[in-house]
């Protein structure tokens, strides 16, 4: 098939590529726009083009003036690879990478420019080692206070060794070899038995109470760290002291490893789980080795006087061990995850019953903290998700809740004061028993149902001897069934705008992560 395309000439293409018919949508010529010569034919090559980059002339044809452009136009594509920048380049005949300074870093020294390349590529080097390309802007603080900790707490894993190797040469001066070994491996394997009970009975709670449980298990990481430093003055009881330091060892690094892929997942925005992984492993081993470093410089400056250096490990054990578990708790307030669980969830719902705004995952991060153990159950009329516990005393409402059960309905609210917790600071509570089937979507409308209840009797006085009460008036249950319905239909109107909201704000809305207790499910019969 031949083609029916015009054959062009060079006039014909030195007429094409004249200025005037090309225009912006600003209905500028091109060459006012580029402030360089528009492209004009080259007599070897027709399909070349030259450019005269002087941005102060503008010349149409590079023949009309006789001299060929030597000055090769900036093109606007620019290229940051391994901390070079580098621009593309067209100078007349062939298109050319050239490095540029500038935009490579974020610094701004007056050294010359050899120091300043130098510095520039190592820093840059040193970022691309231990920090991955996409992470959110939390992650730089993380990584500081992880600095902090991992530095102090390797310092203080080799002294307690230390000491744990000076313990077995005290206490066992006259006994075989073979007899220290058996201890030391009977230590550890009661250690890792101990870590598999405590992994099997705490599983749920490492996704739905991850930051206190971690820092928890690094409260017991360290006092494991000075029961090892003890065991030199109690050479005697080596066997029982450094097992029960390795059982506290071996249940912190079970809860460690448990809950750093969480922790990794929360900052692989772009979905790079592997690289934060691998970087957090650099670090890590970075980090370490500063702490070996500083625990050696410690023994070396006390290796003359050995009275000092048996007693260096018990100096510098409470500022090492603070500054450790202060690196932790800080390290673990840039930790902003983006999984729902009951807590976050209720957390989001009061912001917007209060303001009618939604948290993001950060603002929620900083004000979630540790949520310590003794903290839980403190605020007024608080919200659980559970089973009615049948061993005490099922207040009237309950009972009525539960009559009022039907088909349609996955979910039903009642007021409490059975729960553990309540019994201790002698308040009511609001249960939220969740049916089998009940999806996200139940979840979040039963608790925002909740959410409504609790504020309206936080403004309502007489609601807390209700559940104290054997048998319930009509005017009581009258209140407490207007109740009910007014708060499930703002919960109603409401859940279309969260759902909206919470999932543009970078949510994980799939699911809604629950406790052992909170996952606890009742099934209706229809008798």
């Amino acid at each position: 098939m031949q083609s029916t395309l015009p054959t062009l000439t060079n006039s014909d293409f030195h007429y094409l590529w004249k200025p005037q018919h090309f225009y912006f949508p600003s209905r500028r010529p091109i060459s006012q726009n580029l402030k360089c010569c528009p492209v004009s034919l080259n007599p070897s090559n027709p399909l070349t083009t030259s450019f005269h980059c002087d941005p102060g002339e503008v010349v149409h044809n590079w023949q009309e003036i006789g001299v060929r452009p030597t000055c090769p136009a900036r093109l606007p594509v620019v290229v940051r690879k391994a901390g070079r920048v580098s621009r593309y380049m067209w100078d007349g005949n062939c298109l050319e990478l050239v490095s540029v300074d500038g935009g490579a870093a974020d610094f701004c020294l007056d050294f010359e420019d050899g120091f300043k390349k130098l510095f520039r590529a190592s820093s840059l080097a040193i970022r691309n080692l231990f920090i991955p390309k996409q992470v959110p802007e939390n992650y730089m603080g993380y990584v500081k206070w992880k600095l902090l900790h991992r530095v102090f707490s390797s310092a203080l894993q080799v002294l307690a060794t230390q000491a744990m190797f000076r313990a077995i040469g005290i206490g066992y001066s006259r006994s075989l070899p073979s007899a220290a070994a058996l201890n030391w491996v009977l230590k550890d394997g009661l250690g890792r038995l101990s870590r598999c009970i405590y992994t099997a009975s705490l599983s749920s709670a490492f996704d739905t109470n991850l930051k206190r449980v971690r820092f928890s298990t690094s409260v017991l990481f360290s006092l494991s760290i000075g029961i090892e430093l003890l065991t030199p003055a109690f050479p005697k009881y080596f066997l029982l002291l450094a097992t029960m330091a390795n059982v506290a060892k071996q249940i912190s690094l079970a809860c460690y490893l448990a809950t750093s892929s969480a922790i990794h997942r929360s900052f692989a925005v772009a979905d790079n789980l592997g690289e934060v992984s691998a970087k957090a492993q650099i670090q890590s081993v970075c980090f370490d080795n500063l702490g070996l470093m500083l625990a050696a410089f410690l023994n070396m400056l006390f290796k003359n006087n050995q009275r000092l250096l048996a007693g260096l490990p018990f100096a510098v054990y409470p500022v090492f061990s603070a500054l450790d578990l202060f690196g932790i708790y800080q390290g673990l307030k840039h930790v902003h995850l983006q999984t729902l669980t009951k807590d976050r969830l209720e957390s989001i719902l009061n912001t917007w019953i209060e303001l009618r705004s939604m948290p993001s995952p950060a603002q929620v991060g900083k004000e979630e903290g540790i949520d310590f153990l003794w903290r839980k159950g403190r605020e007024l009329w608080p919200i659980r998700i559970g089973c009615l516990n049948t061993k005490d005393q099922i207040p009237m409402l309950a009972m009525a809740a539960m009559q009022s059960v039907s088909d349609e309905d996955y979910y039903f609210i009642c007021l409490e004061n059975s729960c553990k917790a309540l019994k201790r600071t002698n308040q009511q509570g609001i249960l939220l028993c969740l049916r089998e089937g009940a999806g996200t979507a139940d979840v979040m409308m039963g608790l925002l149902q909740a959410c409504y209840i609790r504020k309206h009797l936080l403004l309502s006085s007489g609601w807390e001897t209700i559940t104290k009460v054997s048998r319930a008036s009509d005017e009581i249950f009258k209140d407490w069934c207007q109740l009910v319905d007014d708060s499930k239909q703002l919960a109603r109107m409401d859940l279309p705008v969260l759902e909206n909201q919470i999932s543009q704000l970078g949510w994980t809305v799939k699911n809604i992560l629950l406790s052992t207790d909170e996952q606890a499910r009742y099934s209706f019969i229809d008798d």
